[in-house]
């Protein structure tokens, strides 16, 4: 991934600090039978997208204040799948929205407060060949936020909601 520029790390800490507020509005109204629909044939509901971003972004939270305290940390995965179906997938999404409240006010806080080297800073994910920098993972998680919010908003468009 090639350098990033400062407009577009400020676009992406941006997509981080709006993410919540995305959320609330693309669920905004939904019933339980529309938040148990799937945004595809065979994909998670939109509950569980909801509460997948909290789990996600919980795990991805935790790998950069990692890779800022420690050398390179070889971070533990975890089957998003297997997740998405666990009994609290299933929950009201309130809990998850709550978490992704002060997770990102705080996610964002630190992203604004690093500098250049930390943003060089890397982890290691076992099933990637190359260390993955901060700068990067800041990258895939503005790009998740989007993807996730997105899944949402075209199911209400298709489905007329």
């Amino acid at each position: 991934m090639p350098a990033t520029s400062l407009e577009a790390r400020q676009a992406n800490i941006a997509a981080i600090a709006a993410l919540p507020t995305r959320v609330r509005e693309a669920v905004q109204g939904l019933s339980a039978d529309r938040l148990d629909t799937p945004y595809r044939p065979g994909g998670w509901t939109v509950r569980q997208v909801v509460h997948h971003l909290a789990d996600s972004h919980l795990n991805g939270y935790v790998r950069v204040k990692l890779a800022l305290t420690e050398d390179a940390p070889t971070i533990k995965p975890y089957d998003e799948g297997a997740w998405a179906t666990l009994a609290d997938s299933r929950l009201d999404i309130d809990p998850s929205l709550v978490i992704l409240d002060g997770l990102h006010v705080r996610w964002a806080a630190l992203y604004l407060a690093m500098s250049d080297g930390e943003f060089a800073k890397t982890f290691h994910h076992p099933e990637r060949r190359e260390p993955l920098t901060l700068e990067q993972h800041l990258h895939i998680y503005a790009w998740h936020s989007r993807h996730h919010v997105a899944h949402i908003t075209r199911l209400r468009q298709r489905e007329g909601w």
